[in-house]
C-alpha cells in the first residue's frame, strides 16, 4: 500500500499522545499518595529503563555506539530529564493551564527550527494545521493564565528543551532504531535522576494506589509513549510528529473531566474539536516528493 510507513507513523504518534495524555491523571493520584516530583521521576525512569533493557536483551537488539550513543544519552540525561524537571517545577509556581500552554509552544518551535536548521520542506497545509492546532490548544486549556515569573520561565524552558529533544531524535533515532534509542534515553534519564539524590531526598508513594499510579506513569506514559513517539518519528518529519502530538492535552482534558470530575467549558470542547481537525489535516496531507 502506498505511503503505509507514513500511516503507521501517524498511528504511532497518536498512540504516544494518548499514553502521554494519561500522565496528568496518573500523576494526580501519585501526588495524592505523597510522592514528590523527584521521587516520581526516579521511579518513572528507573522502571521504564529496566523494562526496556529486558526487551532489548530478549530481542537481541544491538546497543548504539560512538557518537549516536552519546547523542542519545544527552537526549535522555539532559533533554528528557531536563524537560520533565522543568515542567513539573513550572507546576509548582504557575497553574496547570499556564504550564501546559507554555509546554505546547514546542510544535511551533519545532516547525520553525526544522525549516531553519534542518531545511525541512514544509507543506502549506502543515503550517495551516499548526496554526489551527495552536488555536485549539489555547481554547482547550482555557483562560486561567495567572502565574509567577519563575513558573513561566520554567514552562518556556520545558518547551525549548523538548523541541531540541525532538529535533535530535529525528536524526538519531533512524540511525539507532526506535527500541535502542528509547532504552538509552530512559536509562540516561534514570541515571541523572538518581544522581539528584546526592542533593535532595526523594519522597515515595505512601500507599498501594500511589505505587500503582506511579508504575502506570512508568509503563504506559513512558515506555509505551516514548517508544511509540520515537518509532513514529522514524516515519514522519519532526514538524508533523510534534503537531500530531498536540492531541495529548485533548486526551488529558477529556479524561480529567471523566475521571477527576473537572468541568469543561464550551470553549474547551471547541478547542478539542479544533485540534482533532488539525490532526486530520496533517494525516491526510500527501508527503512532499524528495528533492532531486
Amino acid at each position: 500500500m502506498p505511503h503505509s510507513p507514513r500511516r503507521a507513523g501517524i498511528l504511532l504518534i497518536l498512540l504516544s499522545a494518548l499514553a502521554f495524555g494519561l500522565m496528568p491523571i496518573f500523576g494526580s493520584w501519585s501526588y495524592a499518595a505523597g510522592v514528590d516530583t523527584q521521587g516520581l521521576l526516579i521511579i518513572r525512569f528507573s522502571i521504564a529503563a529496566a523494562v526496556m533493557i529486558v526487551i532489548m536483551v530478549w530481542r537481541g537488539a544491538r546497543w548504539p555506539r560512538g557518537k549516536v550513543l552519546l547523542g542519545l544519552a544527552a537526549m535522555g540525561g539532559i533533554g528528557y530529564a531536563g524537560q520533565a524537571f522543568s515542567y513539573f517545577t513550572a507546576l509548582q509556581y504557575a497553574n496547570a493551564a499556564l504550564a501546559a500552554l507554555l509546554l505546547y509552544l514546542y510544535p511551533a518551535i519545532v516547525t520553525v527550527l526544522s525549516a531553519w536548521l534542518l531545511r525541512e520542506r514544509l507543506r502549506r497545509r502543515v503550517w495551516a494545521a499548526l496554526a489551527l492546532a495552536s488555536l485549539g490548544l489555547a481554547l482547550t486549556i482555557g483562560t486561567a493564565l495567572q502565574g509567577k515569573a519563575l513558573g513561566i520561565a520554567f514552562g518556556i524552558a520545558a518547551a525549548l528543551i523538548y523541541s531540541c529533544y525532538i529535533l535530535a531524535g529525528s536524526r538519531l533515532t533512524p540511525r539507532a532504531g526506535a527500541l535502542p534509542a528509547a532504552t538509552v534515553v530512559m536509562l540516561s534519564a534514570a541515571v541523572v535522576m538518581w544522581g539528584s539524590t546526592a542533593f535532595a531526598t526523594p519522597h515515595w508513594p505512601a500507599n498501594a494506589t500511589g505505587w500503582a499510579a506511579t508504575l502506570a506513569i512508568a509503563i504506559v506514559s513512558t515506555v509505551i509513549a516514548i517508544f511509540a513517539f520515537l518509532a513514529g518519528l522514524d516515519r514522519l518529519s519532526a514538524a508533523e510528529a510534534s503537531t500530531l502530538s498536540t492531541l495529548e492535552p485533548v486526551v488529558s482534558v477529556l479524561l480529567a473531566a471523566w475521571l477527576l470530575a473537572v468541568p469543561l467549558t464550551a470553549l474547551q470542547w471547541l478547542g478539542g474539536a479544533t485540534i482533532l481537525i488539525a490532526a486530520l489535516v496533517i494525516s491526510l496531507a500527501p508527503p512532499l516528493p524528495a528533492p532531486e
